[in-house]
């Protein structure tokens, strides 16, 4: 029986086969044939199929693939399928809850720990984890046990800011975006993307 997470994503996949993606194509330099479009995301290679929407990722060049889960195929479909025409980075990075046109209370968890769970998970790891995301991209001198610019897609960084526990403050893991980044995605899809960059992190740990 299929979640209501997999029935969205295969809805998302009918909808995409509708647009015209040849715009994104161009826009972000994307590898193409008559059968797939392909982009690199958190380090994997993906596939989506341009006749039913099925995205795909691989390690080993297509010679066997994995189907995208949920926060995967709904990050790149918005990617491809939303992003504007004149989107283009400010250099500018501030939290989710703090970008222009967001309402701040959103039901979905901004700043009431949506990652706290997680934060902990990394807490007394900061080794590991630093490793793990300097593979995705490169230090970054902000402030933080940790802090690092990582690179989910090549032309689209997020900025990671993580604190350990102490005798005051719980463990705090901290997202920043370019202020722009709602010309990429919805304000929704950023928690996918966040989702799946912490997903990864911890495979690479």
């Amino acid at each position: 029986m299929l979640s209501n997470y997999e029935i969205t994503r295969n809805k998302m996949r009918e909808k995409f086969t509708e647009y015209d993606t040849e715009k994104a194509i161009t826009k972000f330099g994307l590898k193409n044939d008559a059968r797939y479009i392909y982009i690199s995301f958190m380090r994997h290679e993906y596939r989506i199929d341009r006749k039913n929407g099925m995205v795909e990722w691989s390690d080993n060049d297509f010679e066997t693939v994995c189907e995208a889960d949920f926060n995967e195929s709904m990050t790149i479909y918005d990617l491809l399928c939303y992003s504007r025409d004149d989107c283009s980075l400010s250099g500018n990075y501030c939290t989710v809850n703090m970008l222009k046109g967001t309402v701040q209370s959103s039901s979905i968890g901004v700043g009431s720990g949506f990652f706290q769970n997680d934060a902990e998970e990394f807490n007394g790891k900061t080794k590991e984890f630093e490793s793990a995301c300097l593979f995705f991209g490169e230090k970054a001198d902000l402030k933080g046990d940790v802090a690092a610019k990582l690179y989910p897609f090549s032309f689209l960084p997020v900025i990671i800011q993580y604190w350990e526990s102490d005798d005051e403050f719980p463990a705090n893991l901290k997202f920043m975006f370019d202020e722009n980044i709602l010309r990429y995605m919805h304000f929704e899809t950023t928690f996918y993307l966040m989702s799946h960059m912490v997903k990864r992190i911890k495979e690479m740990m």
